[in-house]
């Protein structure tokens, strides 16, 4: 490969790791072309997985800040860049994983940092972000439902006590008063002379 094709693809998987909210490295030995194609596909539209050389992805990731990669990048290694839902990628990843031993993940790179194949396989375990967001929405409609409920609740409990108030007030007249009772007649006080 000619220095100015180095050059390009250095720039190009720079470039794929700029644009991605993440990534995960992979050893594909094994894997034949259709094998490839198939996992491309259960990724979904939101990845991009691409056989790369070793050294020219850790001149990339030099390039794009990334540290941590230089343990991963050994054997035959591509790279499946996230540009969507993580937990969809890796959803994908894994169930291809398991039907294909061939595959093996090796880690990856999320949020400025790098993960291992173990916290790829926590992500993969995590609901999509529809379902998360959804069941988000479903609690905040339930906690609304239930002031909304004690909210109507507060003039119907305050007509029942009035009520109350007004049967017990028909029963006991100085109810109403303030509860007080009768002045006591006043106790005459002895005069001195």
């Amino acid at each position: 490969m000619a220095r100015a094709e180095k050059q390009a693809a250095v720039a190009e998987i720079a470039d794929e790791f700029s644009a991605s909210t993440g990534a995960v490295l992979t050893e594909y030995r094994g894997l034949t072309v259709g094998d490839l194609k198939n996992l491309r596909r259960s990724l979904g539209e939101h990845a991009n997985y691409a056989v790369v050389k070793n050294t020219l992805t850790k001149l990339a990731a030099e390039k794009s800040g990334i540290k941590g990669f230089d343990d991963l990048l050994t054997g035959p290694t591509a790279i499946a860049f996230i540009k969507g839902d993580v937990v969809e990628a890796a959803k994908g990843l894994r169930d291809f994983a398991k039907a294909n031993p061939n595959l093996v993940i090796k880690g990856g790179y999320l949020d400025g940092r790098a993960i291992d194949a173990a916290e790829i396989g926590k992500l993969a375990d995590l609901e999509s972000r529809e379902v998360l967001l959804a069941k988000l929405a479903g609690a905040m409609t339930a906690s609304l439902s239930q002031a909304l409920y004690a909210f109507n609740a507060l003039p119907s409990k305050t007509a029942q006590l009035a009520a109350a108030l007004e049967a017990k007030a028909a029963e006991d007249p100085s109810i109403l008063a303030g509860g007080a009772a009768e002045p006591a007649a006043a106790e005459e006080a002895p005069t001195e002379a």
